[in-house]
């Protein structure tokens, strides 16, 4: 048996128009995905499960006709056109745009088939809609996992998302969805008989679908913006199932919202952060903006800028454990004045501990001299050493042995020389 198509039949004149049915099938409404042809002119008394040789089966644009006989499909059609049908030949199997892949589909579960035209048989005309079916709506009932991945500070966690969104399919194989779904049904085979599988299918494929795209670099507050590569993470998913089994292939899929938990959104944001201080640069502004925010609420301290900056100074004291050698590394010059200015200021934040100097070499120590280049610890601006004890001081006071401090430093010898040091430089007396 076969189909041929009826501009052929008609020249041949062969067949009677007494012994002819007529199949037809209006255009498949989106809700419906098969249903069952139905004989708009048959020969009298004839059965309806009976096509009598010669018929004209009819087949629209959207549509995949299937004749079944006894149970086993015999006949395939997906060309839009008009055809007869003629018991004398092989199938034809005129599978149009569905694919060589439904040729070996019916391989598989077909059969060839011959007979005499004895009505002791079952034979019927079956239409699957091969139009897209669109608008199926979807949402995440329970947040679903989303591997975070960003190579660039080495982030690699699992946040949980919600989402919600559209998605559409179509049969690329009738025969398994004959076969395998809708099977040898009196009437129609509408798509609200598989939805709920299929809803609940594509959100339990969305974890390995999400994982895949974010393996590619695929923020998860970008997914909206690359739904071609999640529709094609969730093809290879969903190919096991829909498409090998059930002859069903996802065609395009829209995500309307995707939003992270607000703990996720926090814990994303403090772990980006975080990475971005490994930068000695980012660091380094950080603690200077810090320092001048400081500064800021310090002048304008409700108790007086000095109460303010005693506190700031007193933090930086606390906090001037951060500021170990090492940890400017990198840092440009900039950065470097901003951390001496600390330094000299005896804290602040990001500033040094207590008693430490930076030596011009940029090292920075708290003993007597430099541990990189060996220079001695440079002497305050302004300090003076006492004429008695040789005590270095900045106030105007020895802090040893309190001696004020000389008018301009300096000491007259008996013997009438102007000096400096401990000693006279023209005699040599000790200064008195």
């Amino acid at each position: 048996m076969g189909l041929i198509s009826a501009a052929v039949g008609a020249a041949r004149g062969a067949l009677k128009d007494t012994w002819r049915d007529y199949f037809y099938c209006d255009s498949l409404p989106a809700d419906v995905l098969m249903t069952k042809g139905t004989k708009r002119q048959k020969r009298n008394k004839g059965s309806d499960n009976i096509i009598s040789d010669g018929s004209i089966i009819v087949v629209n644009d959207g549509q995949c006709m299937i004749i079944v006989e006894q149970g086993y499909i015999v006949e395939v059609c997906a060309e839009a056109g008009e055809f007869i049908y003629d018991m004398s030949t092989e199938p034809s199997l005129l599978y149009g745009g569905l694919g060589a892949g439904i040729k070996e589909t019916f391989a598989n579960i077909g059969r060839r088939f011959s007979f005499g035209g004895n009505e002791a048989k079952d034979q019927r005309v079956y239409y699957v809609n091969t139009k897209e079916i669109m608008s199926n709506k979807f949402g995440t009932p329970m947040p679903v996992p989303f591997r975070v991945v960003d190579a660039n500070i080495g982030l690699d966690i699992d946040i949980s998302v919600r989402c919600n969104g559209e998605y559409s399919y179509k049969i690329v194989d009738p025969l398994l969805f004959y076969k395998n779904v809708a099977g040898n049904i009196s009437g129609d085979f509408r798509r609200t008989q598989i939805d709920s599988q299929l809803k609940s299918e594509l959100i339990s494929a969305l974890q390995p679908g999400f994982a895949d795209i974010s393996a590619q670099g695929v923020r998860y507050s970008a997914v909206p913006a690359n739904t071609t590569k999640l529709r094609n993470a969730l093809r290879e998913e969903l190919s096991g199932d829909w498409e090998k089994r059930r002859g069903i292939r996802i065609e395009q899929i829209s995500i309307n919202s995707i939003a992270a938990s607000p703990e996720d959104e926090e814990r994303l944001k403090t772990l980006q952060m975080t990475a971005v201080m490994r930068d000695p640069n980012m660091r380094a502004a950080n603690a200077s903006m810090a320092t001048g925010e400081a500064m800021k609420a310090a002048a304008s301290n409700t108790a007086g800028a000095m109460t303010g900056f005693m506190g700031m100074n007193m933090a930086g004291g606390a906090g001037g454990a951060f500021n170990q050698p090492g940890m400017y590394e990198g840092v440009g010059q900039p950065y470097q004045a901003q951390n001496a200015y600390n330094v000299a200021a005896g804290g602040g934040f990001g500033g040094a501990r207590q008693g430490a100097w930076t030596c011009s070499c940029g090292a920075q120590n708290t003993g007597k001299f430099c541990q990189e280049c060996g220079k001695p610890k440079p002497e305050p601006a302004g300090s003076w050493k006492c004429p008695q004890c040789g005590a270095t001081n900045t106030g105007k006071f020895c802090s040893e042995c309190g001696t004020p401090k000389p008018a301009d430093g300096s000491w007259t010898c008996s013997c009438g020389t102007k000096n400096t040091g401990k000693f006279c430089a023209n005699c040599g007396k000790p200064r008195a």
